[in-house]
């Protein structure tokens, strides 16, 4: 089995368009290129030029950007199936910086042969603008938690907008999924503290919601999560698989 044809990637932009044997062959030459990156150190920094995007394979990243402060707010956080720094190389510089949750593997692919299997397959083109839209469609959700969702239903969002992405990828589903995350990348991600967030998992545990516990999230209650969170899967536009 060739890589592409068993990757997250693959298996994300198939629930966009059934791709063809020429488009798998273009995802195999993008997949080529592979690498690993060690936990906590930067694969791009922020204001970097000329670098190349990777799609991750393996293992988690965050993206962020750090305040004049010195604070860290962090934008969002890659899982595998997904693209790290496309815009980055389309607009030459990097806006923010990619940090690995964990040690991770990622296929690296250079702005020209990114623009080459894009102008030789255009519906591979369509299915990656797809997932691009989507990940700005999470964007504009995140900015909603954080400007006007109290900090319950920011989390329960939270771990359910996880959920469904992971379980897109085959590696989440209604009972839960592992989680790499610790408490201080949920605060830094949410806007709270990280002893808010200590605060209400435990509330969201003692109500029989959800439990975040040894790297694993495991629903307890998933509809009545999701009427917490006001959660609708639509803006991912996709079948909401964890919600079925």
């Amino acid at each position: 089995m060739t890589i592409a044809a068993n990757s997250p990637l693959t298996r994300k932009l198939s629930t966009f368009v059934a791709l063809s044997e020429v488009e798998l062959a273009v995802l195999e030459r993008l997949h080529q290129r592979r690498r690993t990156f060690a936990a906590g150190r930067d694969m791009v920094h922020q204001g970097q030029s000329g670098q190349a995007a990777f799609i991750l394979s393996a293992g988690w990243v965050c993206s962020y950007k750090i305040q004049a402060d010195g604070t860290r707010q962090i934008v969002d956080f890659q899982i595998p199936g997904d693209f790290l720094g496309l815009r980055s190389v389309l607009l030459r510089t990097s806006d923010h910086s990619f940090e690995p949750v964990g040690d991770i593997e990622a296929a690296e692919v250079m702005a020209s042969d990114l623009l080459e299997a894009l102008a030789e397959t255009p519906r591979l083109a369509t299915a990656i603008f797809w997932a691009a839209s989507r990940d700005e469609a999470m964007v504009v959700e995140h900015l909603v938690s954080i400007g006007r969702r109290d900090a319950d239903a920011r989390m329960a969002h939270f771990l359910l907008e996880l959920g469904s992405r992971l379980a897109l990828v085959g590696m989440g589903s209604r009972d839960g999924y592992d989680c790499p995350l610790t408490q201080y990348h949920m605060a830094d991600a949410l806007g709270l503290s990280a002893v808010h967030v200590n605060r209400v998992l435990r509330q969201l545990r003692e109500a029989g919601l959800v439990t975040v516990r040894d790297g694993h999230v495991t629903f307890r209650d998933l509809d009545r999560l999701a009427d917490l969170a006001g959660f609708d899967p639509e803006y991912l536009d996709h079948s909401g698989p964890l919600l079925k």
